[in-house]
């Protein structure tokens, strides 16, 4: 398990990250082996402000586009403060013997930012010289699945409405069908421990 110890989990809005990668921890755990859960955004500073930005409970700009590149600017700080921080950065905690799993990497800011051609290619360059995780764990659910998930979670953040998933969604395949690191693809409809099933049973044949 040495050789996996960044582990990233992607999808839409309510697709069951946080769940999956909470198990994952507990199977890391049930090994006697160090795993930390670190999402994004992240907890420091910018972390937190992109959390009230999302929220609406911080309003930088009204004008759609400027909004989406400013959160690209905005992530991609966290996530340089999220990669790098000396207290619980992800390269510090790996340096601990830790697997850490995050909820969330770059791939979201391309997926929800890259909205148009000239977005995409700003929020890649700000983004490109972030490495690779270990393993990608791309959960896929249809939109109405994630819509009816959302209904019951309150507040709604700007970016879950119908439309946005739906492009989301598509901008997530466009992505992920051009990655060339490890990917897991998994399908979201199915029970959570089914999914915590495959998941263990493709890193065990890649890793043990």
């Amino acid at each position: 398990m040495d050789k996996i110890k960044f582990i990233v989990f992607e999808g839409i809005d309510c697709a069951g990250k946080t769940t999956q990668a909470n198990m994952l921890k507990d199977y890391f755990t049930s090994l006697g082996e160090q795993a930390v859960l670190s999402p994004e955004p992240s907890s420091g500073p910018v972390g937190n402000l992109i959390r009230s930005t999302l929220k609406n409970r911080v309003i930088f700009n009204r004008d759609s586009q400027k909004f989406n590149e400013q959160m690209a600017y905005l992530f991609a700080a966290d996530r340089y403060d999220h990669l790098y921080n000396e207290i619980d950065g992800v390269f510090k905690l790996i340096a601990d013997g830790c697997h850490v799993l995050t909820t969330r990497y770059y791939f979201s800011s391309l997926a929800y930012n890259g909205h148009n051609p000239g977005a995409f290619e700003l929020v890649k360059q700000l983004n490109e010289r972030f490495p690779n995780p270990d393993l990608v764990i791309y959960i896929d659910i249809p939109i109405e699945v994630s819509y009816e998930r959302l209904r019951k979670r309150f507040p709604k953040e700007v970016y879950e409405t119908e439309s946005q998933l739906s492009r989301v969604r598509q901008a997530y395949h466009h992505i992920f069908d051009q990655y060339d690191d490890l990917l897991r693809k998994v399908d979201g409809k199915s029970k959570k421990e089914v999914i915590h099933r495959q998941i263990i049973d493709f890193i065990e044949q890649k890793y043990i």
